[in-house]
C-alpha cells in the first residue's frame, strides 16, 4: 500500500436533508487537507455532526472537489476581456484589488502607464511600390535581420574600397 506524501486541499459542501420543518437547510462548507476526496469527506462529517448535530443518515454532501474556477473581466486599452482561470490544490488567492498607478511595482506593467505609448513593428513587410520586381534571393522581412545584413554589407563595401 502506497502512503500518500502530499496533502491536497478540498472544498467540501454539505447540508441536512430537507424536512417539513425546514424546506431549504443551510449549506455548510469546509476546507480540508486530505490525500484524496474519499478521506476528505470523513473529517467534514465528524465536525458537522459535532457542531450541527447532523448524522450521516440525515445529511448529504453536495460537493467535494479540489478545482477552483474563477471568472473575471478586465478592461484593456482596446476592449473588455472575459477570462476564466482554474486553480488546483494549494494555490490560494489571498487578495484581489485594484491599485493606483503610483503603487505599481513591476516595470513590465509600469511601461503601459504612459499616455503616448508606442509599440514596435517586429515583422515589417515592404509595400509593393518599394519592392524591386526581380531579386536573386528571397526577401527577408524581419527587421532585426535586415539591419544586421545591411551593417554587414556596409562593412564589406568599405573594406572593398580600401
Amino acid at each position: 500500500m502506497k502512503v500518500p506524501s502530499a496533502l491536497l486541499e478540498y472544498k467540501v459542501v454539505g447540508r441536512c436533508l430537507p424536512t417539513p420543518k425546514c424546506h431549504t437547510p443551510p449549506l455548510h462548507r469546509m476546507r480540508i487537507f486530505a490525500p484524496n476526496h474519499v478521506v476528505a469527506k470523513y473529517p467534514f462529517r465528524h465536525f458537522v455532526s459535532q457542531l450541527k448535530k447532523m448524522k450521516k443518515s440525515s445529511g448529504d454532501i453536495v460537493y467535494c472537489g479540489q478545482n477552483f474556477g474563477i471568472s473575471l473581466r478586465y478592461d484593456s486599452r482596446s476592449s473588455t476581456h472575459n477570462m476564466y482561470r482554474e486553480y488546483r490544490d494549494l494555490t490560494t488567492i489571498m487578495k484581489v484589488r485594484e491599485i493606483a498607478a503610483s503603487k505599481c511595482r513591476w516595470s513590465a506593467i509600469k511601461q503601459f502607464h504612459h499616455s503616448k505609448i508606442k509599440f514596435p513593428l517586429p515583422h515589417r513587410v515592404l509595400r509593393r511600390q518599394h519592392k524591386s520586381r526581380f531579386i536573386t534571393k528571397r526577401l527577408n522581412t524581419f527587421t532585426f535581420l535586415q539591419t544586421r545584413n545591411r551593417n554587414r554589407m556596409e562593412v564589406t563595401h568599405d573594406k572593398g574600397h580600401l
